[in-house]
């Protein structure tokens, strides 16, 4: 702002990822103020408001390095309170639908560490900006204003009911439990329209203590997903190593092949997936929790961008749109959206005429990408309901699982595949000419055919002397038993 601009003030409704950095954004131009309904932790604790954070997060790089545009430091800030840097694919051993992928040098990155971990960092760096200030425990009644123009929010606090909180802009950042559309409609604003894909995905996740030695290894994050090309249900495991030396270990099952709370049968439903790697890499560990079930992980998408929305409002994050979990999606949709916000902001402030319904709109793409890539590949599982597939997308589904299937064996194709996985590039990279060319003439020959764990990796994890074959070339590997990039050498399984 400048000394002659009047003074502007936004309410952000959740304390949400987006919540916050929707309040980062937004303190730019004005004073922020942040309503959640609940008491926000000082640290890396859970959040009530946030059951799903007990489940395996992904940070990709490209919703990092947006976060780090919006927080200049915060990557180093999470690994300084014990996140770790992992490069992709040196650092991860994934089986896709199509096959193991090979541990080349790095060409992105992920950030691992718990949920919590993660809140906690932007959630400190947020609420110490002199513009943002926070009301807890203290729950958003509805919209204050006329279907043209929102004028600010009614709030029930620990003080008193109905407290009127003046603002010229809100934005809902209350995720799944939104109910902006409801308010608009009692505005007389209109309908939102809303569309749904549901695989009937259930995840379960367990924290284990790590193998002695296996986190000062570097040991990587291992990840068994499903082919969704197969009409069986779709089931996946996950072992992320995160802070305080713990694996975190998540199971997942669409409609008909779901995990359960049962502890008993944890184990063996990681042993019984396409491949038993990660239920072999847990047998002996030592559980340090319960087993957390969720099961509230259906696609929604609510096409705010299309509505007439009055002016002074948006919405953000899993108030627009809710992604399978599988495909860690959210945070980075959020953050580059806001970005988009951000220019909007810069170039003409929070009073330019139609600012909200303009917001609305730098917001979409981002969540039109994310949304092809997850419910495209949801809708294929058996008893999957929802929107289907447009005509003609069977030939661009065919493409995208020729490259996926190159990028099992060709390095230029693995990075392509993690340039738009990871959020750094939208999917139209994939068709780039240099892509394009060799997406046509790859082929799988050389695919590996075993998990390529290195022989330190085996050995710190206990895995000598479990049963398989021999691993095809992944890589140099260092003196420290890390995969390198740059040339093959032979492991064993």
């Amino acid at each position: 702002m400048t000394q002659s601009s009047p003074p502007r003030h936004a309410v952000v409704i959740g304390g949400s990822m987006a919540g916050l950095l929707t309040a980062a954004v937004l303190s730019e131009h004005a004073t922020v103020t942040i309503v959640d309904a609940d008491t926000l932790p000082e640290g890396p604790e859970p959040r009530r408001g946030l059951p799903q954070a007990r489940h395996v997060h992904v940070m990709w790089s490209g919703g990092a390095r947006a976060i780090e545009e919006i927080l200049p430091g915060v990557t180093d800030d999470w690994t300084a309170a014990g996140a770790i840097r992992r490069r992709l694919p040196t650092d991860v051993v994934t089986m896709t639908a199509y096959g193991w992928l090979p541990r080349w040098g790095e060409k992105q990155f992920t950030v691992s560490c718990s949920r919590d971990l993660l809140d906690s960092v932007v959630r400190a760096r947020v609420t110490a900006l002199p513009r943002v200030t926070v009301m807890q425990r203290s729950r958003v009644r509805g919209l204050e204003g006329t279907a043209a123009r929102i004028t600010g929010v009614r709030v029930d606090t620990p003080e008193g009911q109905g407290v009127l909180v003046p603002a010229d802009v809100v934005v809902d950042a209350g995720g799944r439990g939104s109910r902006s559309r409801l308010w608009l409609e009692e505005l007389g604003a209109g309908a939102v329209a809303q569309s749904e894909v549901d695989s009937g995905l259930v995840y379960a996740t367990r924290i284990f203590r790590a193998p002695e030695g296996a986190h000062a290894l570097g040991f990587p994050i291992v990840n068994v997903q499903s082919d969704p090309r197969v009409p069986v249900p779709g089931r996946t495991a996950t072992i992320v190593p995160i802070e305080n030396g713990l694996w975190q270990a998540t199971l997942s099952g669409t409609r008909g092949g779901q995990p359960t709370g049962d502890p008993d049968a944890f184990i063996p439903f990681a042993r019984d997936l396409r491949d038993p790697i990660v239920g072999q890499l847990l047998e002996g560990r030592t559980p340090l929790t319960d087993v957390a079930v969720t099961q509230s992980t259906t696609n929604r998408r609510l096409h705010f961008e299309k509505a007439d929305l009055p002016d002074g409002f948006f919405a953000v994050g899993d108030s627009v749109a809710t992604f399978n979990p599988l495909y860690g999606q959210g945070m980075s949709v959020a953050a580059k959206g806001l970005l988009a916000v951000r220019a909007l902001l810069r170039a003409g402030g929070l009073s330019r005429p139609g600012f909200g319904n303009a917001a609305q709109r730098a917001l979409a793409p981002q969540v039109a990408a994310a949304w092809r890539l997850a419910t495209s590949q949801d809708i294929l599982y058996p008893g999957a309901t929802g929107m289907r597939a447009k005509r003609g997308s069977g030939l661009l589904d065919a493409y995208v699982g020729r490259l996926m299937a190159g990028a099992t064996v060709e390095e230029p194709l693995t990075a392509a595949f993690f340039e738009v996985i990871t959020m750094t590039s939208p999917p139209t990279a994939w068709f780039r000419p240099e892509v394009l060319w060799r997406v046509l003439r790859s082929s799988e020959r050389a695919a590996l055919k075993a998990p390529p764990l290195t022989a330190a990796e085996r050995t710190v994890a206990g895995l000598d002397g479990a049963a398989g074959g021999t691993v095809r070339p992944v890589g140099r590997t260092g003196a420290d038993g890390r995969a390198r990039g740059g040339g093959p050498a032979g492991l064993s399984l």
